[in-house]
């Protein structure tokens, strides 16, 4: 099947050269963003993103989050920003402890909520490494992302049904993980317009250009597949394909011999692309809790995975309440001018979404839609229609659009598959709120139940669903 509306490396927006002033013309009529969980690493940066939107006309900010006190500072650290720029006239700022009175007239949501703060990531983590399974991030696959999602989805999908009533027209962006659950869960669930984002494709087309050896601007490329399991099916520069040149690196870099030192890690995906021909997404510690490869046996740990990002044991489960804690003392110390406070325009996709949908100027980015989008598809043809897909989507006036991809390579579109049965079956629990079917998604997943017997994994899930009881009640 011929593929449709293939777009090249360039035309995507980056912070490089001319493309990160922006689309030309102006932003014709006010508009409202409504920031879910404001209190998010996210939202400094994507607000300031916002505010570098080129001819944008008056924007209102309401920010929402049930921690009072991180709201309040990010009230006052938006606040400042503002007047920094300049844009007291331009912008308004505002905090609600309750989203249902941040909704109305809404024209963008932004959701970054995270449900149970701290309480549960140690959960998440260290019951399931009692029977064996060892993860290194565990937020958006596996033990901790299927629980991170039973606790997170139910809020989201009020929040849905809320929109649907008092924003109907909103588009939604969403960055809370687990990504591909979230967004599976709102488009069996909900009519709202809803794009899941990721800045996965970004980072590792730029880091692909590096290796290669080529300017990104030049770069032909296309990328299709999964959240954290899209795939680079084409990487060509002058008609020429630069496989051969990353292969060789990568049978270097596993062999002990790296010609660039400085980038011998990333193992797991190096070795991915050497065994199933084409370099993946993600980050080789995250990625390598998507398949039953790398983590299933402490010798494969140890010849695989390396520290950090790069695989490391508990990495997110240690590092994540540190992370946290310290974002909140930097935005103190910006508060007090004892840090800058202001950056460069970013690649996260967010303002540039809003900026061509309200020029109604074409703009590439690649999301997280379902695969019959609007009743149609599929936009990858070898994947479960009624999943949630990874492909390029052209943004204009009209919102989200899909563009249909064809099909992936069988190797790459089978790990896609065995994932998206997980993520099925995650969905449905968060939606029927069923114990059981949670634990049927948990029997599914790669890494789990590569570790794993039946028994083991249903005794794994029902003493998480113990642990973690005050934010699962709902669940029968």
């Amino acid at each position: 099947m011929p593929k449709k509306a293939i777009s090249k490396g360039h035309s995507e927006h980056t912070k490089d050269a001319d493309i990160k002033l922006g689309l030309a013309g102006k932003c014709p009529r006010p508009i409202k963003i409504v920031m879910l969980g404001a209190g998010s690493s996210f939202t400094p940066r994507l607000v300031n993103d916002v505010l570098q939107i080129p001819g944008i006309n008056k924007v209102h900010v309401a920010l929402v989050d049930i921690d009072k006190k991180r709201l309040s500072v990010m009230k006052q650290l938006v606040e400042k920003l503002i007047c920094q720029m300049g844009m007291e006239d331009i912008c308004k700022v505002s905090a609600f402890a309750n989203y249902y009175d941040a909704l109305p007239g809404a024209h963008y949501l932004i959701n970054c909520i995270e449900v149970s703060g701290l309480d549960c990531v140690r959960f998440d983590n260290d019951i399931p490494a009692k029977y064996g399974v060892d993860q290194c991030i565990g937020d958006t696959i596996g033990p901790g992302g299927l629980f991170k999602a039973l606790r997170t989805a139910p809020v989201w999908l009020r929040i849905l049904l809320d929109a649907e009533y008092l924003c109907p027209d909103a588009l939604i962006l969403n960055y809370t993980n687990p990504m591909n659950i979230l967004c599976l869960a709102a488009g069996r669930f909900s009519q709202m317009s809803v794009v899941g984002l990721c800045h996965s494709v970004q980072g590792t087309s730029h880091l692909l250009a590096k290796r290669a050896g080529v300017p990104y601007e030049e770069m032909v490329w296309e990328c299709a597949g999964i959240n954290h399991l899209a795939w680079f099916t084409k990487l060509e520069h002058n008609g020429k394909d630069l496989y051969p040149i990353l292969m060789k690196k990568a049978a270097a870099d596993i062999a002990g011999k790296p010609s660039d030192p400085e980038d011998a890690g990333d193992i797991v995906r190096k070795d991915i692309m050497l065994h199933f021909g084409y370099f993946v997404t993600e980050s080789s510690g995250h990625f390598s809790e998507y398949v039953p490869y790398y983590r299933k046996r402490k010798d494969l740990i140890n010849k695989y995975c390396r520290f950090g990002y790069d695989g490391g044991s508990r990495f997110y489960a240690t590092e994540w309440p540190k992370w946290r804690k310290t974002a909140d003392e930097e935005r103190i110390k910006m508060l007090k001018g004892k840090k800058p406070l202001g950056w460069e325009r970013s690649w996260e996709y967010a303002s540039w979404i809003i900026e061509a949908k309200e020029k109604n100027q074409p703009f590439r980015i690649h999301g997280n839609v379902m695969n019959n989008h609007m009743g149609g598809g599929p936009l990858i043809a070898n994947l479960p229609l009624d999943g949630c897909v990874e492909v390029a989507c052209m943004i204009d006036a009209n919102g989200i659009n899909p563009t249909v991809y064809g099909y992936l390579p069988p190797q790459v579109a089978a790990l896609c598959d065995a994932n998206m049965r997980f993520f099925d079956l995650a969905a449905e629990a968060v939606i029927n709120q069923s114990m059981e079917t949670a634990i049927h998604a948990l029997m599914l997943d790669p890494l789990t139940s590569a570790v794993c017997s039946l028994a083991e994994i249903r005794k794994m899930a029902e003493e998480l669903f113990k642990a973690e009881k005050k934010f699962l009640k709902d669940y029968k």
